[in-house]
């Protein structure tokens, strides 16, 4: 495990565009105040929205297989099967 460089709040305040920029590509700092460690800049993680066909297929095959009849038949016993009129009181 790597050791996040340390920054001042003095070096923040005066190198805010730097700092962010490093924080923005990739880089973790740790901040202190008065030698003390008092928070971190972390990048955000974002989430990616699009899985590719070849990375689908690739945890796919891992996937346990589905029985259709099994799936079909608990999906009817957890639904509801009596209809009636919801505004029949």
């Amino acid at each position: 495990m790597s050791v996040q460089p340390e920054i001042t709040q003095r070096d923040l305040r005066s190198r805010s565009k730097e700092i962010m920029d490093a924080v923005e590509g990739g880089n973790a700092f740790t901040v202190t105040r008065d030698g003390h460690q008092i928070g971190e800049l972390i990048p955000l993680r974002r989430r990616r929205r699009f899985v590719s066909r070849a990375q689908f297929a690739s945890v796919s095959r891992k996937a346990a297989p589905v029985d259709i009849e099994a799936f079909r038949l608990d999906q009817e016993a957890a639904i509801d099967q009596d209809h009636g009129d919801p505004y029949e009181r």
